[in-house]
Formats: C-alpha cells, structure tokens, sequence
C-alpha cells in the first residue's frame, strides 16, 4: 500500500480510542480500528496499538480528544437567562462540558464554589457591547483577586471591558468577541476558537493522559468540537439542515447545522440560537448513566409501567458495569432500547428554540447504533415519529448511521484537507436512505 498520502485520524475517548486511515488524495477511507482507551497507563499505548491494527505507515496523525473528562468549562455572566445562556450555548458549540454556571455578582461563596468544580476554563461573559458594564467589571475583580482558581479565563463580554480585563486578570486570560454582542444575536465563533486554542495550549498537557509531549502535538481539539465542524460541512454536502444523534455510554450528544429561516442571525430568544450547535445530555448515556434514561423517559411519559421496574433494573447493572458488553439478544435488545429513549429525550431537549423540521438528513452515531444489526433504523425512527415531545419532527428527513465512524475523521481534516473531508461526507451521505 503506498503510504506517502495516507493519513490516520484519531479520535481518543474516555473508553475506546477510534482510528481511520484516509487516502489524502482520493480521500478513501481505507480502514478503521478501535481499541480501549489506556488512560491509566498512557493514551498513546492504546492509540498506537490502534494505528498498528490498521496496517498502514501514515504521513500524518491528527487526533481530538475527550479523553480524561474532556474539556471542563465554566461560565461566568450577569443573567441567567441571557448572557449566562449564551454562554452556555457557546461552551456546548466548543465542545466543552459546562461544569458550573453561576450568573450575577460573585461574592465570596459564589468564587468557592466555581473553584470547588475544578474548571479547565472559565467562559467570563457579561453586557451586550455598548450595554451594562458594572457586573462584568465586579467579577474581573473578583475572579483577579481569587487565590483558588488558576485556571485560563477567556473574556468573551462588553467589547467596552475587555482591554481592562485582560490587564486586570494578566496572562492567563485571552480575549474574544462579545459571544452575545445585542440581545437576540449570538456570535459564537471567536470564542469557540480561543476556547479551541486554550484547550490544547493549557488543558491537554494538564491532564496527564501521556508522558512526553508527543500526544500534545497531536490533538486539534477536543472531540465534539471536531465532529461539530464535520457537520457543519455535512450540511454543505447534504445542500440542507442536518442532525446528528450521538448515544453514547454516559451521555448522547446532538448536533444540528441549520439555517436560520429567514437567513438572519438574529433569534426570538434573547440570548440567541446556536444554529450551528450541540447539546449534551448528562443524564442520557447507555451504560454510566442508563437509570437517568428511565428517569426521564418515565417523566416524558414515554415508559408503559410495566417496562419501568425490569427496564430500571437493566438499566442499572449497566451502571454498575460501564464496559459491559451485550452479546446475547435479550441484552442487545435492551441496550437498543435505552438508546431509543436516550435519543427521542435528547432530541426533545435540543429542539427547543430550534425550527427542525426542514432537515434532511438524520445521522445515527454510538456504539449500539454502530455494533447491534436494526439498532440504528429503530432509534432514528423513534426520533422522527415523535409527535408527541413538543417539536415538531422533520417533514421529509432520510437517515444513516455513521456505521464506520467518519464524522471525527472528516472533522480532522476538514481545515487542512477539505477535499478528502468532504469525500469522506459524501460516502457517508450515498448510504442515506428513507425510513
């Protein structure tokens, strides 16, 4: 095999390490392997051994990671329901996990209990630009006089404070556009890449997944930021909206790229709409957190109740053992039960604020959706029959499961390889088909 263009992109897990060698030129995929993510020895144990299964002597490696808790976020805002929103939705877009938001003045308690949480980074937001100044500044100084927490602080608030802040806070903050710069109007991107480059400049080599600094060099981002960037370009191949459901073992995550219906940026939600967003649900995972998914489908009233006792039962050895594995049927079919609810739930909650009906294309990701035969077209027709969650489904979707797991790779290329990304897109696109 000639190796000279081949690539392999990597994506390292908290539980599996996912590799695809891709054909720089032709962008062919031309083989996939997975193996157990070595977090307690070092990531690169596991994801050289996936390299090695896949036969090939690539010319590049790129890698995104979730891998040791992924990326901790913390938003810092004045309101709850608006600059404290927003941020929130930009963390989510950067592929962060928002471990604390706290909106208004912080006090003393306030700044203990942020540091309790343990932050990779703090989002600090507040006032659109021109607008309200006071909050914002009062937890500049708050967070500068704070000997607890020494994480990196990106100022994403009132244009007016930002030049103050950065001097205030020293070297560990960065600055970025307003994230909500008039009410109704998010602006995610520039601080969705100072997050990006925070990540792998600070947070990567702070969490100790590997000695050296060779696994350092080769992560682009964290992970559901890559795959993020791989459905944006996905709804450029589909010519359309898209979503994608990703059940995984402690959460399922959803993505849509959608066009605002009258091409403006502007929303009705004061704090704006990501229409190019994610949405993580912590609660819904098939195996960490599988009794949440009996909690919220018993309270979306989606369980008859003589499914809710054996079902909770299932659901909670699942917990007990995160990296079972279901072999027989009567297991199989209760994992691709879980994921049905997990993704009907996750969805629900995603589509709030957001118009879905015009997507295209539904894409299926996660182990069950990829591993159990039927899992995949069951679980994706539970999303679009659901008439009865408050949303209103899509009117003339098609569906695919990413069965080979390309999302994470073209999302690794698409910035420097975009023909080979979009390749890889289009295979995945061909393979669509009607429910």
């Amino acid at each position: 095999m000639t190796t000279s263009a081949v690539a392999v992109a990597a994506d390292v897990g908290s539980t599996f390490t996912k590799v695809a060698a891709v054909d720089l030129t032709t962008g062919a995929l031309l083989g996939t392997a997975e193996r157990p993510t070595t977090v307690d020895t070092d990531v690169l144990h596991g994801l050289d051994a996936a390299i090695a299964d896949l036969g090939v002597a690539p010319s590049r490696v790129d890698v995104c990671s979730s891998a040791g808790g992924g990326l901790r976020l913390a938003v810092v805002g004045n309101e709850e329901l608006v600059t404290v929103a927003a941020g929130h939705k930009v963390a989510l877009s950067a592929g962060a996990r928002v471990v604390h938001a706290t909106a208004g003045r912080l006090d003393r308690a306030a700044v203990a209990a942020l540091a309790e949480q343990r932050p990779d980074v703090i989002l600090l937001v507040g006032g659109t630009d021109g607008g309200d100044e006071e909050v914002l500044r009062h937890n500049v100084a708050a967070l500068a006089r704070s000997r607890g927490l020494r994480a990196p602080i990106v100022v994403a608030g009132n244009a007016d404070v930002r030049d103050d802040a950065l001097a205030r806070l020293g070297p560990r903050a960065v600055g970025a556009a307003n994230v909500l710069p008039r009410i109704g109007e998010l602006n995610p991107e520039p601080a969705r890449a100072v997050i990006r480059d925070v990540f792998l400049r600070h947070v990567i080599g702070g969490k100790h997944l590997s000695r050296g600094r060779r696994f350092a060099s080769l992560v682009r981002g964290p992970t559901p930021d890559v795959v993020l960037a791989a459905v944006t370009r996905l709804a450029t191949v589909v010519g359309g909206d898209v979503l994608v459901v990703d059940v995984g073992g402690a959460t399922t995550d959803v993505y849509s790229a959608i066009d605002p219906p009258d091409g403006s940026p502007r929303s009705d939600d004061v704090s704006g709409t990501a229409w190019h967003g994610r949405t993580v649900e912590g609660d819904l995972g098939v195996r960490a957190s599988a009794p949440g998914i009996v909690d919220a489908a018993r309270r979306e009233r989606l369980l008859a109740e003589t499914e809710l006792e054996p079902l909770l039962a299932a659901a909670q050895r699942r917990a007990a053992e995160p990296t079972m594995t279901a072999v027989d049927p009567e297991e199989q079919a209760i994992d691709v039960r879980l994921a049905e609810l997990a993704a009907t739930v996750a969805v629900r909650r995603h589509a709030r604020g957001r118009d879905l009906r015009r997507v295209r294309l539904v894409v299926g990701s996660g182990g069950v959706l990829r591993h159990i035969p039927g899992a995949g077209k069951r679980v994706l027709r539970a999303v679009l029959t659901d008439h009865a969650g408050g949303w209103a489904p899509p009117e003339a979707a098609q569906i695919v499961v990413d069965a080979s797991y390309v999302l994470a790779p073209a999302g690794l290329l698409a910035g420097t390889y975009p023909a080979a990304a979009v390749t890889l897109l289009t295979t995945l696109y061909a393979d669509a088909h009607r429910i």
